[in-house]
């Protein structure tokens, strides 16, 4: 079980948290469906914690998924795909001021450092509180991202709208 820094949480706990709904774009690779849950760790959530991640516009979901490739040591994937989605997320915390980010303990530095440590503090604890979601700034582009959190109390409702292959080499991805 996680232990989180009172501190933190009671700063969490001081930002105030809504119902967001709206359309977001998700950069996906081979023939990953775009609700599939991150459980292995990345930039807002550890290990164990459930994410999705999304971005609030085009452009942002196409840099982060550039950035993904462009981090890799060969080339792993075979197609791009974006999806646009319609979500209904409950709960969440908006961190895209640098006053937001400055409560948590964090700084735009933070967000796009290599050292994913300090952000994945803050999304285990978000989670930790039953929060759904975090708008955060996006490392790679002037957008923001949605981080959904999905476990024990974070859900949300996502429909898919449209899909645009962004590349395909045309092999088998199974």
């Amino acid at each position: 079980m996680a232990t989180h820094d009172p501190t933190l949480l009671d700063a969490l706990e001081s930002l105030a948290s809504q119902a967001w709904q709206g359309r977001v774009w998700r950069h996906m690779f081979n023939d990953y469906a775009p609700e599939r849950v991150n459980l292995g760790g990345a930039r807002w959530n550890p290990q164990s914690v459930g994410a999705i991640y999304t971005a609030l516009d085009r452009e942002t979901a196409i840099a982060e998924g550039q950035h993904a490739i462009d981090i890799q040591p060969r080339r792993i994937f075979r197609r791009r795909v974006l999806y646009e989605l319609q979500i209904d997320v409950a709960d969440v915390v908006d961190l895209t001021t640098p006053a937001a980010l400055q409560t948590v303990g964090l700084t735009l530095l933070d967000v796009a450092d290599d050292d994913l440590t300090a952000c994945q503090r803050v999304g285990g604890a978000a989670a930790w509180l039953g929060r759904a979601g975090l708008l955060v700034p996006s490392a790679r582009n002037d957008g923001h991202n949605m981080v959904i959190l999905l476990g024990a109390s974070g859900d949300a409702d996502i429909e898919r709208i449209s899909d645009e292959v962004l590349f395909d080499d045309g092999r088998a991805t199974h």
